[in-house]
């Protein structure tokens, strides 16, 4: 039988999602039961959905439509309560990345998954990634290092009420450079690092703008086995880096699916990314295949997320060693490209490489 997919958040990043389903719907492979949203949603060219049904409230959806699969593209702390409500009414769940707060609702959300016999997939796509594939096949060794230096204007934090923030009325939100834009990152290098049990994390945040979260993000994660996973991370970047994970003489460069691996002279890309609901409806179908991202599989990433947000506040970064962005729209951190390369390539937090406006390192053990 044809699955009957729902979306609920079809506005901003959703629209990404109404693609997916337009595309999978003109196939013959879904049916779109509806849409839910409670701003107006912008029309998207490439996916009209017409005579799709549009809601503003996703428990009349559940109720009106009866879905077999739901996207869930809300904002981080609203999936918990959504995500319970779409199993009790019967459905399969994609996630949207991060999947939920902390440890304790992912265990509140596995328990449900448990009793009701629903399947969750969590969008982190670039887990379908064949590049990725290839990199853990060889099964590197040592450190690993990862960078990406992005920009993104001062708009970019008022697109949401929940952008830029650590809370929305007295309830903690999940965002920040490394949590949310960069979270496909640390995902990707978390499944690199392979059985990596971390034990010790230490942290720098900074912010270069008038926000309560950060826009540039240093972490190096120490497993029980004594490897480290060092991040750097930027949004206040003049100098663009796409992202890499190094590891063992390979390059990932991971938003894109280029590949270098050890002797190889280039980066080339490998084809191949497999869609998350393709897979969801694939395994739903046949459960012989495989989910790419079940819900059990993203447990470390949450738990280190928790930590990074539970950390204190971010330190600003003095505005002598910021400038304007060539294009506008706020300001960048002077050389912070290259900062941001050191420190994934070192292993060095900023602090320990004497930036002049780094700071000491937040440090936590983390349970085992």
């Amino acid at each position: 039988m044809t699955a009957r997919v729902a979306l609920i958040g079809a506005g901003g990043h959703g629209a990404w999602h109404r693609r997916v389903l337009q595309r999978l719907a003109d196939q013959g492979r879904i049916t779109v039961a509806g849409l839910c949203d409670r701003a107006p949603i912008v029309p998207e060219p490439a996916a009209p959905l017409l005579g799709v049904p549009v809601y503003t409230d996703h428990t009349e959806l559940l109720a009106e439509t009866r879905p077999d699969v739901v996207v869930i593209c809300t904002p981080p702390h609203t999936h918990l309560p959504i995500a319970l409500d779409v199993l009790a009414a019967g459905a399969d769940l994609l996630l949207e990345k991060p999947p939920v707060m902390a440890p304790d609702e992912h265990e509140v959300l596995a328990a449900a998954l448990r009793d009701t016999g629903r399947i969750c997939q969590v969008g982190f796509q670039a887990l379908g990634s064949a590049a990725l594939a290839a990199l853990c096949a060889t099964r590197p060794q040592g450190p690993i290092g990862v960078s990406g230096a992005w920009w993104r204007p001062d708009g970019y934090y008022t697109r949401a009420p929940w952008a830029g923030r650590r809370t929305v009325g007295g309830r903690p939100v999940m965002d920040g450079a490394l949590v949310n834009p960069f979270a496909h990152a640390l995902m990707q290098a978390l499944v690199v690092a392979g059985h990596f049990q971390p034990v010790r994390l230490e942290l720098e945040r900074y912010r270069s703008r008038e926000i309560e979260t950060d826009d540039t993000t240093f972490l190096r994660v120490t497993g029980d086995d004594g490897r480290t996973l060092t991040v750097a991370v930027t949004l206040a970047s003049a100098m663009f880096i796409a992202g890499e994970i190094r590891v063992g003489g390979a390059v990932l460069e991971y938003p894109t699916d280029r590949l270098r691996l050890p002797g190889e002279p280039d980066l080339r890309e490998v084809p191949g990314r497999r869609g998350l609901l393709e897979n969801l409806l694939e395994h739903r179908g046949a459960s012989a295949v495989p989910l790419l991202v079940p819900l059990s599989r993203t447990a470390t990433f949450t738990a280190l997320a928790d930590a990074i947000v539970s950390a204190p506040q971010p330190v600003a970064i003095p505005a002598r060693f910021r400038e304007p962005h060539p294009d506008g729209g706020g300001q960048v951190v002077t050389g912070i490209d290259t900062i941001v390369r050191q420190v994934a390539d070192s292993g060095r937090l900023p602090f320990e490489a004497g930036v002049p406006w780094a700071v000491p390192p937040h440090r936590v053990a983390l349970p085992a």
